[in-house]
């Protein structure tokens, strides 16, 4: 069937759509601020039988881009094996790592959507449960060993059977974490997001009718490839290799390494041109939760990827062109028991990372400095004696991005895997017995260059009654996030627990759990800045007065940060 340039668009935009209204539903009848708030969630639509992305809304994470298509194959691969059946309303549940997932706070809901009695593909969405049970409250084990240790695994499983809840799989998920008294609004919510989405795609499919859908999905595949290619066209044929580095892995005060060999390949040729990604030169896996399923090993280039070409559209024929070499017997391979809880949110923009470094010696000038490279993820469990409930609080938080040819970098970003953002100091102060005391720029973490980084932030988080324990899972607290083309690194994360008046700083910098705090107590934190683009002593001075005068610098951290590039021309302006 041929198709007329904007019927194309109209659908390609039209099945966004549905996406984007997955999102809205979800965020707006969700429970945890999480998701309601910081937006950790994605929606997507997904091929009836190989389980690729179909069309996935702007306002997901892209990290999800490319781990939930690997879920929905996961269910389609333990529905076919199992010869399970498949009715309307049938829901199923998975959070299981190595079963395309991420870690297991990341909740994946994959349900089969029917015309007519035919399956005509897969919905599916992820949101970001704050408590799936484990060691610490919220997820995020620093120390952990084996998966187990990391919270309830659930493998795909149907939580709705033709429309109903089943409360018996409903009772084992529940008996198993914390606050879940609090879950069914998530729960129910997510699936709102699936009905949605039913409701829309259906009437769209009405409108246009199944056949002329059927092609647009072929021939919007076809050409996201197709504009792919013209983006890796435009880099020289050759191998360009980059590297990144994990501060450790919360067990082994080690840091792990990332090593990225990239090769392009079929030079300008639209049908040829490619991009191969191989790690196996990485550390081996690691004792602690910082091992990557492969899933989320993939979706970190594909994202990567797409951080470089921007405008490259978003289906499955986006990533045919990028041919991934399995990492096995590496960090970046984890498989069963390996802890995982580290991977999505600080492992993924490590791969990033890397990537970035590759590319950069290739095409410098659509690269930048690396951004900052971590979520934060800052749990905090307790019970308020006040409101007479146990709660669990996690805070994400923004850094840097790193300067480009285009100029500086933006300061408090979201990190680079997603779009999620600090859940408003307002709605924490309301639920939890906390009080933001600081929530100010990171001043003088951005890396100097002819284009800075932007700066992290600094918040200082006071229990106000009751006790707690604290635990985090960050990233960049040994080195900041590396420069480009001559740009100095951006400053590193720092963490300190003040209990009764005495510093504890974690011996890992940035990972560590079971902190305990009390009434009183305060946990200070600042995040990276990114790094800088471009030798600093191309950065004009009358930038650089300005930067002083804002106070983003002071005149000792600026004489520091040019010395320490390198710098021989640049002077305090007068």
């Amino acid at each position: 069937m041929s198709l007329d340039p904007i019927t194309l668009s109209v659908l390609q935009n039209g099945l966004m759509q549905v996406c984007n209204e997955m999102d809205l539903a979800f965020v707006r009848s969700a429970f945890s601020p999480v998701i309601a708030e910081a937006l950790d969630r994605s929606d997507g639509i997904y091929h009836r039988d190989t389980g690729e992305l179909i069309a996935q809304g702007e306002l997901g994470l892209p990290v999800f881009v490319g781990t939930m298509q690997f879920t929905v194959q996961a269910v389609i691969e333990r529905v076919d094996r199992l010869k399970i059946e498949l009715n309307p309303g049938d829901v199923f549940i998975v959070n299981d790592p190595y079963l395309g997932g991420t870690h297991l706070m990341d909740v994946k809901f994959v349900q089969p959507f029917f015309r007519a009695g035919r399956l005509w593909c897969w919905l599916a969405n992820t949101g970001h449960w704050p408590d799936t049970g484990g060691m610490v409250p919220g997820g995020f084990s620093a120390n952990a060993t084996e998966v187990e240790q990391e919270g309830l695994r659930l493998p795909p499983v149907k939580l709705y059977k033709q429309g109903v809840l089943d409360d018996e799989i409903l009772s084992i998920i529940l008996s198993n974490i914390r606050i879940a008294d609090q879950r069914i609004g998530d729960i129910k919510a997510q699936a709102a997001a699936l009905a949605t989405g039913q409701a829309r795609l259906s009437a769209l499919l009405d409108r246009y009718g199944d056949a002329t859908v059927d092609a647009a999905v072929v021939e919007l595949k076809r050409r996201a490839a197709r504009q792919m290619r013209e983006k890796i066209a435009t880099i020289p044929d050759g191998t360009y290799e980059g590297e990144a580095f994990v501060d450790s892995d919360g067990v082994v005060d080690e840091p792990l390494r990332i090593a990225m060999r990239i090769t392009k390949s079929g030079g300008a040729d639209l049908d040829r041109a490619a991009l191969s990604f191989d790690m196996s030169g990485s550390s081996p896996p690691c004792r602690g939760p910082m091992n990557s399923v492969i899933a989320t090993t993939r979706s970190s280039i594909y994202l990567a990827v797409k951080h470089v070409f921007p405008e490259a559209a978003i289906n499955a024929g986006t990533f045919e062109p990028l041919h991934i070499v399995d990492p096995e017997g590496t960090f970046l391979y984890a498989h069963y028991p390996r802890p995982v809880s580290g991977c999505a949110a600080e492992v993924s923009q490590r791969i990033a990372e890397a990537v970035f470094a590759a590319l950069g010696t290739a095409i410098p000038e659509q690269l930048f400095g690396a951004p900052a490279g971590t979520s934060g993820n800052l749990g905090v469990g307790g019970f308020d004696p006040l409101k007479k409930r146990a709660y669990v609080m996690y805070v994400i938080s923004g850094g840097g991005y790193g300067g480009s040819p285009a100029g500086d970098g933006i300061s408090n970003g979201c990190s680079t895997i997603g779009i999620s953002k600090t859940t408003p100091i307002e709605i924490m102060e309301q639920l939890y017995p906390v009080l933001f005391e600081e929530y100010s720029l990171h001043e003088g973490s951005g890396g100097a260059g002819e284009h800075r980084g932007g700066f992290g932030v600094n918040y200082r988080i006071r229990l106000r009654r009751g006790s707690a324990t604290v635990s985090m899972v960050m990233d960049h607290g040994r080195a900041g996030p590396p420069g480009a083309q001559g740009g100095a690194a951006g400053g590193t994360n720092k963490v300190r627990v003040i209990r009764n008046g005495v510093t504890y700083v974690p011996p890992h910098l940035s990972k560590d759990q079971d902190i305990e705090i009390h009434a009183g107590d305060v946990i200070a934190v600042s995040t990276p800045g990114g790094g800088g683009f471009g030798p600093p002593s191309a950065r004009p001075g009358a930038a650089v007065g300005r930067d002083l005068a804002l106070g983003y610098y002071t005149a000792e951290e600026a004489e520091r940060a040019f010395a320490s590039a390198g710098s021989r021309r640049w002077a305090m302006p007068q």
